[in-house]
């Protein structure tokens, strides 16, 4: 029986990435980060392509995509972002990533790049992807398709958090700015922006733990 293809999509720090790989492991899925795709990407653009201003090249970026390597690699029974053989899971979650990564995302070049290797990687089932556009571009047949949300003060909480835990200095007001500013750049971009897909089930999970938001995810599963 083939297993379904999920795409969950939503905006910043709603805790995409964590609650796919969760439900990934209980349903026996393999869980794919795109998000970790453009930082990745990111990571490379700002350790290889700055100009004398110091700001990201971006047509050298472009040029040098034939340098680029990025796969997901099993590391302690999680897939774990790779670039060039190295592993850069801790790098590419820095403030500076964060403030950059939407330019990258935004540009057609680079959507273009990743499109098909996403495509392939959820061909013959078995997946479930999140990032923001996952269910309006990259996989619009998908199965299952569920769109995240919740408050900036709650999203704020959680990446503040998540930064401390990975023992990055901030602080929340820098972190708050960020994510308002990621919010206005993805969904106004004008290739593949963030936006739910006509058929996604909304979640607001302001109010919802990780496991209730995953229970109910679940729930809308439970017959596949």
């Amino acid at each position: 029986m083939r297993k379904p293809v999920i795409a969950i999509d939503g905006y910043s720090s709603t805790g995409k990435s964590s609650i796919s790989k969760i439900i990934a492991q209980k349903l026996g899925l393999v869980h794919l980060d795109t998000g970790a795709l453009y930082r990745g990407i990111t990571y490379f653009a700002l350790n290889n392509c700055r100009g004398v201003d110091g700001e990201i090249n971006l047509q050298e970026l472009f040029n040098r995509f034939n340098e680029i390597e990025l796969e997901f690699k099993p590391v302690d029974r999680e897939l774990v972002m790779f670039l060039n053989g190295n592993d850069i899971s801790t790098e590419i979650r820095t403030n500076e990533i964060s403030q950059n990564v939407s330019l990258i995302a935004s540009q057609k070049e680079v959507r273009d790049f990743l499109l098909d290797a996403q495509r392939e990687m959820a061909e013959k089932g078995g997946v479930i992807m999140d990032g923001r556009d996952i269910g309006t571009v990259i996989l619009p047949t998908a199965d299952f398709k569920f769109f995240l949300t919740a408050s900036v003060e709650e999203r704020t909480k959680r990446r503040f958090l998540e930064l401390q835990n990975l023992g990055i200095e901030t602080d929340e007001n820098t972190v708050r700015e960020n994510l308002i500013s990621r919010d206005k750049t993805d969904s106004e971009r004008e290739v593949a922006p963030l936006k739910k897909a006509e058929n996604a089930i909304v979640i607001d999970n302001s109010d919802f733990t990780k496991n209730e938001t995953i229970d109910l995810i679940l729930s809308y599963l439970k017959d596949f």
